[in-house]
């Protein structure tokens, strides 16, 4: 009987079983690893003790060991010096009391080798020595506690180092956050916090689940606070090497959100930048192959929507080909490619981040700028914005070069810039002398700009409207492509401007109407002639003479929108998505390693499983208790099923039976009271 009950009793009281232990494994062997012995512990003192009580716990042990009063192993001996030798250096033992921190431990394991079996007396000391540098605070914006709040006063990023005057490891790292913070001068703010900041210092640690700070990858340690993050919620941490390599990309790209800037061989270069058309290309040659600076990537995407940057390893072998393609002799170098047949932009030698900024302003745009939705305002050739030469003007125009990606667009190109140049070299003359064109072009009021027919064919059949549009806009459809040339006359009402007030829509329909047209009128003529520069500049000049002196007629309507040429790029999307999918789940796979490994020492674990066993252990015996002798005033559990079944079928056949009077009482009835007496 007590054999079968076993099995029995075994598999009802399995889950308390497992708690308890898996309570007692944790407290005989978890517990131990996660809290081993202290230093203060090896030395017989309590923690947190003065230095002068170490010293002295310290002599009292060397002369029972110099007197031979005991005697243990030289293990023993460099466990003890070692422990001497970091709680009586205030630094580390400021460290190793509030964070743990003990870099040096390592050393023990390989001074127990060297003098392995043998005296003590031969250990060379001290087995410790304490670093020498100096950080530089001030140069490098050493944050306190008091200054901490004030950082973010401004919206840029910031990357903290939390370092230790003590730590060998920061002084190794010095170098590398010098560069670092060079680097990162012009795009982000750096500071540093020194750990006797406890407070501040505390605050930017890790926390144990028992509340203890701590560094999980020692020191230094480095946190990094995006733009606008203003609290340690939002607050990123650096878990990777430490060369600045490293650091510097990590912070350009999760940070910062900074694209990256890729490598190319003279093979793919081409390629790798043909996608683009319509943008200026920004190559940077690079002789030591290092990534592209934070500066460079900032720039890259500011001019994002201008320019496409790429990056070249300038090889000795291969300097003869990128001599004949760009005239770049030397590395590091910069060449600006702008339109085909365009002689490049060519710089040699490093870059600082405002020359790289000027030069990418002033030739963001190609010889011959092309029409886009970022570029139209820009151009002045919008009837929703207004001229470059300002708002004050209500007249001007933009001369047009529409048609498909072709050879014969490329040469069309090339003839436009040369009438763009040869209206500008009329500035030398007197104004007599000049063309109207010219001298529209030097008060901005006259641009040159070429069309992508293909990519804005609503935009490119608007303005050429006509039975031979197809040889121009849209995809292309025979072997020959026709570009064609047109001007568009912008006009705004200055008195309608002027006093043009906010009317009270009275119906939905009126919300429409007030944005059904263009603000600027538009006149559109279409040139038909030769390819000829001057019978160009002339048909140009004769538009404008006509446009500026004859009251043409004033007609708005609107304009297709053009069409963006790119997506919006990942990069864009924010600091926190842009990692690709796997990088987010090796991320939360070692979250979750951490977290566990960080729970495995919490020491209120074990007394939890306990409590878990008992109070699962105490309700399966209640419940096996109560099967096995159960009260026989109450009704069983068979009992109960039964009754229920039978008053259910008594409800259905009650409901089968037709009604009757004596039932239910009808509607509004009462009863009538009887009384004794006849009379009544």
């Amino acid at each position: 009987m007590a054999t079968s009950s076993m099995p029995s009793a075994l598999k009802a009281y399995w889950l308390p079983l497992l708690l308890l232990s898996a309570s007692i494994v944790f407290q005989l062997f978890v517990i131990p690893l996660s809290f081993p012995h202290s230093h203060y512990d090896v030395l017989g003192v309590k923690r947190y003790c003065s230095i002068e009580e170490v010293e002295e716990a310290y002599m009292k042990l060397m002369s029972k060991w110099n007197t031979g009063a005991e005697v243990r192993a030289t293990t023993d001996f460099i466990k003890m010096q070692y422990a001497y030798e970091l709680l009586r250096n205030p630094l580390w033992k400021r460290d190793y009391d509030n964070f743990g921190i003990d870099e040096q431990h390592d050393l023990v394991e390989a001074v127990k080798g060297q003098y392995a079996g043998r005296s003590f007396s031969e250990i060379d000391l001290p087995l410790l020595v304490a670093p020498s540098f100096d950080h530089g605070g001030s140069a490098f914006n050493a944050i306190s506690s008091e200054e901490f709040r004030s950082i973010f006063d401004n919206e840029r990023a910031w990357l903290i180092k939390i370092y230790s005057s003590g730590s060998s490891g920061c002084a190794r790292f010095l170098n590398n956050w010098k560069k670092i913070d060079s680097l990162l001068d012009d795009v982000a703010n750096t500071g540093m916090v020194e750990l006797g900041e406890a407070q501040l210092a505390t605050y930017l640690a890790e926390k144990r689940p028992t509340g203890q700070p701590f560094f999980r990858n020692g020191l230094p340690s480095l946190v990094a606070f995006p733009s606008g993050c203003r609290n340690a919620d939002c607050m990123l941490r650096y878990e990777g090497g430490l060369s600045v390599d490293a650091v510097t990309d990590w912070f350009a790209t999760t940070i910062l959100s900074l694209p990256r800037i890729l490598f190319y061989s003279k093979e793919s270069l081409g390629q790798g930048l043909h996608g683009s058309p319509h943008k200026v290309k920004a190559i940077f040659f690079s002789k030591t192959g290092e990534r592209a600076t934070p500066f460079v990537r900032q720039a890259a995407k500011n001019y994002w929507a201008y320019a496409q940057f790429a990056y070249v390893l300038w090889r000795l072998e291969e300097s003869s080909f990128w001599w004949n393609m760009f005239e770049v002799d030397s590395a590091p170098a910069i060449v600006i490619l702008k339109d085909p047949g365009v002689k490049p932009l060519v710089h040699h030698g490093p870059v600082n981040s405002s020359w790289l900024l000027d030069i990418l302003e002033r030739n963001k745009m190609q010889v011959l700028p092309q029409l886009r939705s970022v570029t139209s305002m820009e151009l002045g050739c919008d009837a929703k914005g207004y001229s470059r030469a300002g708002n004050d003007t209500t007249t001007w125009y933009c001369v047009i070069l529409a048609g498909r990606q072709s050879l014969e667009l490329n040469k069309m190109r090339e003839t436009i810039r040369k009438v763009q140049e040869t209206l500008s070299r009329d500035d030398k003359l007197n104004a007599a002398d000049k063309d109207p064109s010219a001298i529209a072009l030097k008060n901005k009021r006259l641009t040159f700009a070429w069309l992508d027919g293909e990519a804005q064919k609503k935009y490119c059949f608007f303005y050429l409207n006509s039975e031979n549009s197809y040889e121009t806009c849209g995809p292309r459809r025979a072997p020959i492509d026709v570009p064609q040339l047109f001007i568009v006359r912008y006009k705004r009402n200055a008195t309608e401007d002027s006093l043009k007030v906010e009317k009270k829509r009275k119906t939905v329909f009126d919300a429409f109407l007030d944005d059904d047209v263009d603000p600027a009128s538009q006149l559109v003529a279409r040139y038909n002639g030769s390819d000829d520069i001057s019978l160009i500049i002339q048909w140009v000049s004769n538009i404008i003479e006509d446009g500026d002196s004859k009251d043409l007629p004033y007609f708005r309507t609107k304009t297709p929108e053009l069409i963006p040429e790119d997506a919006d790029p990942i990069w864009s999307r924010g600091a926190r998505s842009i990692a690709s999918k796997s990088m987010g789940v090796k991320e939360g796979i070692f979250k979750i390693r951490n977290m566990i490994n960080d729970h495995l020492g919490d020491p209120r674990i074990g007394p939890l499983l306990l409590l878990g066993a008992l109070i699962f252990f105490g309700k399966i015996w209640l419940q096996r208790s109560q099967s096995s002798h159960p009260n026989s005033s109450q009704p069983s559990r068979k009992d109960e099923v039964a009754g229920k079944r039978r008053k259910r079928a008594e409800n259905i056949s009650h409901q089968d039976r037709p009604s009757s009077i004596t039932d239910v009482d009808p509607k509004d009835a009462y009863q009538f009271e009887i009384s004794d007496s006849d009379s009544d």
